[in-house]
């Protein structure tokens, strides 16, 4: 027998396996979850994805502060702003007064971000205007 027989022996049988194969029924089984097991899982599942929710705004807050920060010691007026800014000791008027200053705005946003503001003004109320530019 010759080679080219051989092959196409062997290629019709593969073809053959291949139909075989792919005709087979293949059950599958669901396991089916009761519901208390669902009533009972769902608070656990919800905490957890509140938590991560959570830690990943904490962690975006803690990365964009510095931004913040930054932006504002980089203002031609920084010390006269910072002066403003303390004139009122309420942390939501400090806030506010980053906000509108543009300094929590990130780049490639068109909103200020309000937690990074407010972590902003916290730590700018900590500094002392003659360690700013301005």
């Amino acid at each position: 027998m010759s080679n080219f027989v051989q092959t196409q022996i062997a290629q019709r049988a593969l073809l053959v396996y291949w139909a075989k194969l792919l005709s087979l029924q293949v059950k599958v089984t669901i396991m089916e979850i009761s519901r208390e097991t669902k009533a009972a899982v769902r608070p656990a599942l919800w905490r957890a994805e509140t938590l991560a929710t959570n830690r990943a705004a904490t962690a975006v807050v803690a990365a964009l502060t510095p931004v913040c920060i930054d932006k504002f010691r980089q203002a031609a007026d920084a010390s006269a702003n910072l002066a403003e800014m303390k004139k009122t000791t309420d942390s939501w008027d400090q806030s506010k007064f980053v906000k509108k200053g543009g300094w929590a705005t990130m780049p490639g946003s068109t909103e200020p971000n309000s937690a990074v503001a407010t972590a902003c003004a916290e730590s700018l109320g900590r500094e002392k205007a003659a360690d700013l530019h301005g």
